[in-house]
């Protein structure tokens, strides 16, 4: 654990509503990207804010750099055991969370003969087993308290269907269904859960990529011509979240495409196989 920059406890009621100013949110991946974004409207909201990452050192420069006071910072490895039973030791001891957000990952890129069984096992420990640890991690203390959100951040890959993401693809969908089926499970319980599904925008995801060389340099074209920002795709996310809202498409199109596959899947796929059609030729 990486200790806290001006560390103040806060205090939230016990019955669920927030004091004045005060509420505890836990963002995992909260060193820089979309993570960071998250924290920074936090923070400006008045929010307490524990950045979590796995480089210490970055963890502790997105906690300084935040607005306000109350903000911590720990450094955890989302895809090892013992290293999140540790956060949820040290995260506890600062206060039970308002607001858990899942949001470390990695990228990876490819088909599936590309893709080697260890990028398999790294990708669904981070992406996907890396939601279910902080959920087990935080879950009890939310549900004995009667009260908070969790925000877990998938991708429009679990949606989307398409090839050469199929690592990710997979870990990403399996965050969309343990999000669904963790929804029903804590219906009426006082926690609510979200799970924000955005394409492609620009942010240093590709700074953590497992996967083929190729797939890597298209998904940067990706992000660079999506017509989105991290800072607008930050505030959909955040603005939805506090809504309520569970399923969240924050990106331009997301939502169309998403309608598309669900009510005309056969329209769907031919128009999928349409746009990636000059890929595969080139590959």
């Amino acid at each position: 654990m990486v200790g806290a920059q001006g560390f103040q406890a806060p205090a939230c009621r016990n019955d669920g509503e927030r004091d004045i100013d005060v509420c505890r949110v836990v963002i995992t991946g909260a060193g820089s990207g979309l993570g960071l974004a998250l924290a920074q409207r936090h923070a400006a909201r008045g929010d307490a804010v524990a950045c979590v990452d796995r480089d210490g050192g970055r963890a502790q420069a997105a906690c300084a750099s935040l607005a306000g006071s109350g903000h911590a910072a720990f450094a955890a490895d989302v895809g090892d055991d013992v290293s999140m039973a540790a956060l949820r030791d040290a995260v506890l001891a600062w206060g039970v969370p308002d607001v858990l957000v899942n949001n470390a990952g990695i990228a990876s890129g490819g088909s599936l003969l590309e893709s080697t069984m260890d990028e398999w096992r790294e990708v669904l420990e981070v992406n996907l087993l890396g939601v279910v640890r902080g959920c087990q991690a935080f879950l009890p203390a939310m549900l004995a308290r009667g009260s908070g959100r969790i925000l877990n951040i998938a991708s429009f890959a679990a949606l989307a269907g398409a090839p050469s993401i199929m690592s990710y693809g997979v870990a990403k969908g399996g965050v969309l269904t343990l999000s669904e089926q963790l929804r029903a499970e804590l219906h009426g319980s006082g926690v609510s859960v979200s799970v924000a599904c955005p394409a492609f925008f620009p942010t240093n995801l590709l700074q953590q990529w497992r996967g083929t060389e190729a797939m890597k340099t298209q998904a940067a074209k990706m992000m660079a011509r999506s017509g989105d920002t991290l800072d607008g795709v930050a505030d959909n996310i955040f603005e939805a979240c506090d809504r309520g809202r569970f399923l969240i498409l924050p990106t331009r199109g997301a939502a169309m495409h998403w309608r598309l596959r669900r009510w005309l899947p056969s329209l769907y796929f031919r128009q999928l196989m349409a746009s990636v059609a000059p890929r595969r030729r080139r590959n």
